[in-house]
Order: structure tokens, then C-alpha cells, then sequence
């Protein structure tokens, strides 16, 4: 194993100061690193307690709240995701995506920024870019700043994520590292290839100066899948007994309404995902032969592209039916092993899949006019350009042998099913009939979808910053610092669509008979457009309470649906002499969805007054930061029957006054405080009018472009003892007051051009009655569909909230012990956070109860890594239509502020990671990602189960040299 060289304590404090200052400030921007930082393998850690113990070395050295993750060596973070890798940080926990972190919470709050050396990273939102675009292997180390400064970027209300690369001027001699990883996914038993490789150098060109360059590429090509049962949860009474009557002696005994919850519309979605994703990051710098200043170019890029396969397998209908001695009443008055006497299969084939190309550039530099006084400035511009194509071919159940009989009804397919959900399986779904989606005569085309969403984010900034040393000769004043910054950021997103609807219930032939295209005739005619998919594998880790048959299917082939025009032209011949008869091509069909345009422009103005004092054993930060937004927002509305661009906005301005004061009690023992206010603007769906629609045109959200931002003044009181080589014990305090939370409220709008031609009207008990006053009601089969509208979803500035906790952390490596065994160590953190709102209900994402713990073995050459991660069950949506009739009165309180509280259980996770050094060059490498298989289960606000996903066990071996 490699050792470190010994570092003086003085100099590394004023190093990792200046280091973590310049990732996160206005003031020093990152080419500081390059010139006063000590040679870079003197602060880089190698092996996993030398990452540990230098990430304690970049807390204690800090004079605000700060936690860090570092790399175990240039271009290796402990984990291979930014996200997973943060979630071993007190205070913050992750969510997935297809089992791979991609959104990080601090403190229970997402509303968090995201930079990438003190500039913007973007993504389709105001978070950032998504941690599963950007390679972990890039950075050499990632810090969570929880306490602001006057000098850092506002937009922060849990706080910044400051991601650092390596610097060139940093090094001391040549670089080059190469990582090749194959990384495996039980479930989607697909195996990817995984390379990054990195390469740097500096040059003394004499009186010219010094120049540095350093150029890092990654590679990954995954394969993931996902299991997905889904329920609706209804509430009601139920005719227990069977004697046709409901009454008393049918009430459940265990809810306090006397309903029932039964699960309906039973629901299997698996998906398979493969995403490619190649980055490239370059780091220029320049620094005069005087040593008065730096400049440096920035460029880093990240290309993300890929396709899915999704099916959605239901049925929807029916009323629930006891069977004597089988049916009971769970202990949270759910009904189970009940019978649906007759329900509708419905399934569709589906590709949905996000592509992304983002960079964040920048060019800047700083120059020191006097000893005291340095000026430093930069521009950035970053962009992410998003295309989203969707696919979707569905079929609907018809009864052909009715049809064939002459019936002129509906006709629709029923079959029966027996139902029993589980709390921690995936439930029992047995059709008397077997596996009845595999079934071809009785599937009837209805729908065909091809939607395509781009998103345009855009943002230039440029910023000035002044730092004035010892001014006035005052040694009590250590620096001085202001400055400016300025913003201009467009948002944009366009649809196009091709969709037609309701065919299996329209379509007439070319002598206006009607007709309906049956799944086998689409097999007859095209046989490479009809597959039948056995998922043998559903839930493998998870398992099933009994039978599952829900998982075959015969259906659209969904590897076609991917190549859309080829699915066109099939759609097109099928269709060819009936009244849905396509003219053109696929371009020519695709029509511009005015609905789905909207745009957002956004300019800020940013100035700063921050004083740094020093009084010894007392440290302290203060001063202010002023920030004016400027926001408009446009999107087409219909306008007297012709769509028009409208468009509204806000302004406001905010003063964010803050302090941060450090006290060294002894050597080995820190005592914090910080204060402060601090603001996130809107998101940009939540400010855009334009409604978003969603759930086969039903449903929709909608934004509000007058939105003020979301506004919190925070406190912050920390302990933290050291002793030793990178051991620690932290205790810290936080509150949170945030003054103006969001709040989505539904209403039923009127918008008849969209039910008319889009909505469909067959699932009338979800469309809503926009002619209805008070809560929102739901038509029935004889609703005419002139009194049918969209529930719509809007956000709106809020109450009050409070987010409060504490933080344990705690880090030893357990050297003292006797030969091998000094290789043992263990970093553990827990976090306790409280929050609600007015009506006492918890905030989203925030579990009282996290832990982690990382229990690790280095010793010759040999490191080994056991980490363990828990969140308690927490708010993960307050109002998800599946679960809105449900809350904790079970029906029996109508201003429940429950209803629709949507709970994600407790989550936990193990992942176990190794390495093997082979001689001073090349290391072998070893992970194992969930290795449990733990599953993702969300409730109702009593319990209920409503959803259970399960994701990949993921596998990677492979080897990283260094020279």
C-alpha cells in the first residue's frame, strides 16, 4: 500500500480551506486550487481510511458546516454513483432509479443545488444534472455544504453539493489512470462494460509560465430491469356476510369507518432499460512565470442515450366478492382472498425513455494587483438538451365471440380473479381462466401513441469577486470579499405527437360497417409484430404470495415499437380503406401539441459583503447576499377557440443574511454555529401555465408563473472532538423554518378540445365533472361527456413548515489493535429529523430515522468495505390518485388531511465493496450492489401496500492502474 507523505497541519488547513472555499464561492473560482494548493498527492488519499481520514481532515478544516466524501485515489470515489456515494454523509439520503441513485436529500430537503466547481450544472429541472449522467470518477472529491456564505450561489434550501475535479497544475508529475469494470445485473442478466480513464500533466515553460492540461473520459453501457406491481386502493363497505345486503354485521372491525380497503386494478409494469452514457471532462490552465494570477478553461460534457421496454398488464372493473371461509380482514381492515366476478384486461406495450446531452463550460482566471487585493472573474455557460420519445400500442379485452353473434354492445371481455395483496410479495392475482393476457382472439387494438418531448435548459453567468486581505491593517479582519453575479437562463419544451384512440369502438370499414382489428389478425399479418412473454423471473428476489398471473403476455412486439416509423407504417396498412386512414408519411402525421409548449426566461442579479474574522481560538464568517429575480413564463392557452401565447411572470428580490462562527475549545475540539436564510426558486414545470397531461388524457398538472420561491431562515449548532489520524466524534443540531412550502391542490377544468378528441372517456369513473361544486366528483357510465373534464393538479405558494434534528457522527480506525487486525475500522452517522406541516402531517421525503455505518478492513495491499445504509418510512408523495381515497380515518373523516398520503417503507441497504493491490500500479476491484436485494414498497397512510418494486443485485469486477 501506498503512504501518505507527511503533511504540516498548518498548511493543510489553509489548502483544504482555500480547496473547498473555491468548489463553492463566488469569490474564489477554481483556478485557486492550481496555484496555492499543496501538490496533489499530498492531499489525495489512497485506499478507503485514507479517503475517510481525509474527508475528516476537510470537515475539521472548514469554518462552515461541511461534510465530505473523497477519493480513494484520482478518479475513484468509494462508490461508483455520485448519489450512492453521498449517502453515506450524515444527514443525506438518496432515491433510485432502476436501483441506481440518481436524487440526494439533505436533511429530508431535495430543493438542493448542484455545482461542479463553484459553477451550474443543469439538467430538466432546477436541481441540477441527474447524479446517474455524471461519472463518479471524474471528481476527486464531492462535499455537502449545509451552512451558506454571503459568497456562495443562492438556490440551495437543504443545502450545496459541490462536486471538485482534479486540478493539472496540482500535479507534480505525469498522470495517467485507466479503470475497466464489467458490471452485472441479475435480473436484467445483462453484463455492461464499465472504462474511465484519465491523463494529465504540467509544463514549466520558463518565463512563459507554467501550463497544465488534463482530459478524463468514461464509458458505461448498462442493461437494468424492474419489477413493478401496482394497486388502486379503494375504500368502502363490502357486502361480507353474501346475504345481498350491507349493514352493520358487514363493518370491518379494524378501521374506524367501518370500510373496507380492497386493492383493484391490479397492476404489472416490468421494464428493461439499457442507457449508454459517455462524459469527457478537460481542464486547461495557465499560470504567469510572476505568479500573480491563473487562468483556466473548463469544458466537460456528458452524452446519455438509450431505449426501454415496458409493459403495463391490468385490469380494471368489478366489485369486490366474498368467498365463504377464505375471505378475512387483515389487521389494517384490508380485505384479502376476495373475488372480482368479472373484470377487463387491459395491457399495453410501451417505450419511454429519456435522452440527454449536457456540458458545463467555463473560462476564467484571477490576478493579484497587490499583496492584499485580488480580483477574479468568470463566464459559464451551461445546457442541457433533452429528447424523450413515447411509444405506446394498446389493446383493450372484447369478447369476439359476442361480437361474432351480432351483439351491438360494448361487448367487453370479462373474466373473473381472485386477489390477495401481501405487505412485502408481490400479491396474488389467479384468473380462474389462467394466463388470460396470453389470449389473442379477444384482444382488440384501441390505441396507438408516438409522443415525442424536447426540453431546452439553458444558463450563462458571469461573476466579478474582490478579496481585500487584512484591510485597514485590522489582524482581527482576515479578509474582505464582494462581489457580483448575473444570469440569464431559458427554458423551452416543444411535444410532437401522432396519436390515434378509441379504434377498437370507432373503426368502420370502407363500406361504414364497423370493424375491429384483433391482436391475431396484427399477428397474422405482421408475425415479427406479435411476441408472447413469459416473465418466469417476476420478483425473483422478492417472491410472490401465490399465483401470479399477471406475468405472460402476448403483445405489440415492444423491441419494434422502439423503431417508430416502422411501427407507423404497420399502423398505417392496418388502418388502410377505414375511416382512420393515414395520408403521409410519419413527419407529416407528427402534430405540434401546443399544449405542451411552454417557456421560461429567467434573470437574476446577484451582490455580496462578506467579512472573514479571526480572533484567534473564534473564527467567524458574516455578511449578506442580495439576489433580484426576473421570471417570465409563456405556454399556449385557447383563447375563443384559437390557441395563443400568453405570458405572465414575477419579480422579487431577497436579502440572505448569514453567519457562520467556529470556536476552538481545545486543539482537538470545534463548537459551531451558523445562521442564516436562504431561498430555492420554483421548478420550472411548477412555474410553467401549460398543462402537463398525463394517465391517457384524464388527468393533468398544471404551474403557476406568479410562484414566489420556497424561503427558510436555518440554524446550526455542531460539536466535534478529533483525535488521532482521521478519528472523530460530531454532534450537531439543526432547525429549519421554511416560510412559504409549496402546495398542490386539484381542481376539475374545463378544457372540452381535450376530452373531446384526447381523453379516454372509457374509465369515466376517473374523469371528473368540472360542472361540480365542492370535492371532486367522478362520472358514470351514463355522464355525458359534454360534463366531463381533467382533474388538474396546481401548485401554489403554501403555509409554513418546519423541518428539526440532530446528527451523530462517528469514525475511528482501529490501528492501535495488534498486526492484521489494525486494519479495522468503522464510520457510522445518524440523523434524526421532525417535520410537518400546518395540518401536522410529516413533509415529503423526510424519515425521522437514517443510518449509516461503513465497517472496513486495509491491511497489505487488501481493503474490504461492508456499507449499510437505512431510512425509516417517510412521505413520499402527499396526494398519489392511487391511494387519494385512503387516509387514516379509512373514509370516515371527509377533510382527512391523510387522503392520498403516499409512504415509501422503510428502506435499507447493503453493499459490499474490495479491492486487491497487485504491486504500486494496479489494483483489482471488486463491488456488489444491493446485495440483499432489498425491495421498494410505498403504503397507504394506514399501512396498506399499494406498490413493491424490485430492482438488480448488481455485480462489478475489474482493475484500475495508475502510472
Amino acid at each position: 500500500m501506498k503512504k501518505n507523505i507527511k503533511i504540516n497541519k498548518q498548511r493543510l488547513m489553509r489548502d483544504i480551506s482555500m480547496l473547498m472555499l473555491t468548489a463553492s464561492s463566488v469569490t474564489l473560482i477554481p483556478s485557486v486550487t492550481a496555484q496555492e494548493n499543496a501538490p496533489m498527492e499530498e492531499v489525495i488519499a489512497v485506499g478507503i481510511r485514507h479517503s475517510l481520514e481525509a474527508a475528516v481532515d476537510a470537515k475539521r478544516n472548514e469554518d462552515r458546516i461541511v461534510d465530505a466524501v473523497v477519493a480513494e485515489d484520482i478518479g475513484k470515489l468509494p462508490d461508483n454513483n455520485v448519489a450512492e456515494a453521498l449517502q453515506r454523509v450524515t444527514g443525506v439520503s438518496i432515491n433510485r432509479d432502476f436501483g441506481v441513485g440518481s436524487e440526494v436529500s439533505i436533511r429530508g430537503l431535495k430543493q438542493n443545488r448542484v455545482e461542479i466547481n463553484g459553477r451550474s450544472t443543469l439538467g430538466d429541472g432546477r436541481n441540477g444534472i441527474n447524479f446517474q449522467d455524471f461519472p463518479a470518477d471524474f471528481l476527486s472529491k464531492v462535499e455537502v455544504i449545509k451552512s451558506p456564505t454571503p459568497e456562495m450561489i443562492e438556490g440551495a434550501l437543504g443545502g450545496t453539493i459541490s462536486l471538485v475535479t482534479a486540478r493539472p497544475l496540482d500535479l507534480n508529475a505525469p498522470l495517467a489512470t485507466v479503470s475497466i469494470q464489467g458490471e452485472y445485473a441479475d435480473k436484467a442478466n445483462h453484463w455492461a462494460p464499465i472504462f474511465n480513464t484519465s491523463f494529465g500533466d504540467s509544463w514549466d515553460l520558463g518565463s512563459a509560465g507554467t501550463f497544465g492540461a488534463m482530459a478524463s473520459i468514461s464509458y458505461q453501457d448498462r442493461t437494468l430491469s424492474r419489477d413493478e406491481s401496482l394497486l388502486q386502493l379503494a375504500v368502502g363497505p363490502v357486502d361480507f356476510n353474501n346475504d345481498g345486503v350491507i349493514d352493520d354485521a358487514d363493518a370491518a372491525s379494524n378501521t374506524p369507518s367501518g370500510n373496507y380497503v380492497y386493492g383493484r386494478e391490479h397492476t404489472y409494469n416490468p421494464h428493461t432499460e439499457r442507457r449508454e452514457r459517455t462524459a469527457f471532462n478537460v481542464a486547461l490552465q495557465w499560470a504567469p512565470a510572476s505568479g500573480q494570477g491563473m487562468f483556466y478553461v473548463d469544458l466537460n460534457a456528458t452524452e446519455r442515450s438509450g431505449d426501454q421496454e415496458a409493459f403495463s398488464i391490468l385490469h380494471i372493473g368489478g366489485t369486490p366478492v366474498t368467498i365463504p371461509g377464505e375471505t378475512y380482514e387483515d389487521s389494517d381492515g384490508q380485505l384479502q382472498n376476495f373475488l372480482y366476478e368479472e373484470v377487463l384486461p387491459i395491457q399495453t406495450s410501451a417505450s419511454n425513455f429519456r435522452n440527454t446531452d449536457s456540458y458545463s463550460h467555463a473560462f476564467g482566471g484571477e490576478w493579484n494587483f497587490t499583496e492584499n487585493l485580488k480580483v477574479s472573474a468568470e463566464f459559464a455557460t451551461a445546457e442541457s438538451d433533452t429528447y424523450e420519445p413515447k411509444s405506446e400500442f394498446r389493446f383493450r379485452g372484447i369478447d369476439q365471440s359476442l361480437e361474432g353473434d351480432g351483439h351491438i354492445d360494448a361487448n367487453e371481455w370479462y373474466v373473473p380473479v381472485i386477489f390477495e395483496n401481501s405487505s412485502s410479495s408481490a400479491p396474488v392475482v389467479d384468473f380462474t381462466d389462467g394466463y388470460v393476457f396470453t389470449n389473442q382472439q379477444n384482444q382488440a387494438f384501441r390505441r396507438y401513441e408516438d409522443t415525442r418531448t424536447y426540453i431546452t435548459n439553458q444558463e450563462d453567468a458571469f461573476r466579478l469577486d474582490f478579496e481585500y486581505t487584512e484591510p485597514f491593517d485590522l489582524e482581527w479582519v482576515s479578509a474582505v470579499k464582494t462581489g457580483f453575479r448575473f444570469t440569464e437562463r431559458d427554458f423551452e419544451q416543444n411535444q410532437r405527437q401522432f396519436r390515434l384512440t378509441n379504434i377498437y369502438k370507432n373503426l368502420l370499414d370502407s363500406e361504414g360497417n364497423p370493424d375491429i382489428i384483433w391482436m391475431e389478425d396484427i399477428a397474422a399479418l405482421f408475425p415479427s409484430a406479435i411476441t408472447t412473454y413469459h416473465f418466469n423471473d417476476a420478483f425473483e428476489h422478492t417472491g410472490t404470495r401465490g399465483a401470479y398471473e399477471l406475468a405472460a403476455i402476448s403483445a405489440f412486439d415492444v423491441g419494434l415499437l422502439q423503431d417508430q416509423e416502422a411501427t407507423f407504417n404497420i399502423v398505417k396498412q392496418l388502418l388502410e380503406g377505414t375511416n382512420y386512414a393515414i395520408e403521409g408519411d410519419l413527419d407529416e402525421n407528427l402534430e405540434y401539441m401546443e399544449s405542451g409548449f411552454s417557456a421560461i426566461t429567467e434573470e437574476t442579479s446577484a451582490f455580496y459583503l462578506q467579512a472573514n474574522l479571526d480572533f484567534g481560538d473564534v473564527r467567524a464568517i458574516i455578511g449578506g447576499r442580495y439576489v433580484k429575480t426576473d421570471i417570465e413564463s409563456s405556454a399556449y392557452q385557447n383563447v375563443d377557440g384559437l390557441y395563443e401565447i400568453v405570458t405572465d411572470g414575477t419579480s422579487y428580490d431577497d436579502f440572505l443574511p448569514s453567519v457562520n462562527v467556529t470556536w476552538n475549545l481545545s486543539e482537538d475540539t470545534l463548537l459551531r454555529f451558523a445562521a442564516g436564510k436562504v431561498m430555492r426558486r420554483a421548478d420550472f414545470n411548477e412555474l410553467s401555465p401549460a398543462y402537463q397531461f398525463r394517465d391517457a388524457y384524464i388527468a393533468a398538472d398544471r404551474g403557476n408563473p406568479e410562484l414566489e420561491p420556497y424561503r427558510a431562515t436555518q440554524y446550526d449548532i455542531s460539536a466535534e472532538h478529533y483525535w488521532g489520524e482521521g478519528n472523530m466524534l460530531s454532534a450537531a443540531v439543526f432547525y429549519k423554518d421554511v416560510a412559504s412550502f409549496l402546495k398542490t391542490t386539484s381542481e376539475c377544468a374545463n378544457l372540452p378540445e381535450i376530452v373531446r378528441t384526447l381523453s379516454n372517456t372509457d374509465d369515466y369513473e376517473k374523469i371528473c365533472l368540472w360542472n361540480v361544486d365542492g370535492p371532486i366528483q367522478y362520472a358514470d357510465a351514463d355522464t355525458p361527456i359534454e360534463e366531463m373534464g381533467i382533474e388538474t393538479d396546481f401548485v401554489t405558494n403554501g403555509e409554513q413548515g418546519k423541518v428539526q434534528g440532530f446528527e451523530l457522527g462517528y469514525q475511528q480506525s482501529f490501528d492501535f489493535l495488534p498486526g492484521f487486525w489494525s486494519g479495522l475500522g468503522l464510520s457510522a452517522n445518524y440523523t434524526y429529523s421532525d417535520s410537518e406541516d400546518p395540518d401536522g402531517v410529516p413533509l415529503e421525503d423526510i424519515s425521522k430515522d437514517t443510518f449509516n455505518a461503513q465497517l472496513y478492513y486495509e491491511y497489505e495491499g487488501l481493503g474490504i468495505r461492508l456499507a449499510y445504509t437505512f431510512r425509516d418510512r417517510f412521505l413520499d408523495n402527499n396526494d398519489t390518485k392511487r391511494v387519494r381515497p385512503l387516509g387514516v380515518s379509512v373514509g370516515a373523516d371527509p377533510e382527512d388531511p391523510t387522503l392520498g398520503n403516499d409512504y415509501r417503507e422503510d428502506l435499507q441497504q447493503l453493499d459490499l465493496s474490495a479491492t486487491y493491490d497487485i504491486g504500486d500500479h494496479i489494483t483489482l476491484v471488486a463491488h456488489i450492489t444491493n446485495l440483499t436485494a432489498e425491495p421498494t414498497i410505498n403504503t397507504g397512510a394506514n399501512g396498506t401496500v399499494f406498490q413493491i418494486m424490485e430492482t438488480d443485485r448488481r455485480y462489478a469486477f475489474g482493475l484500475r492502474a495508475r502510472f
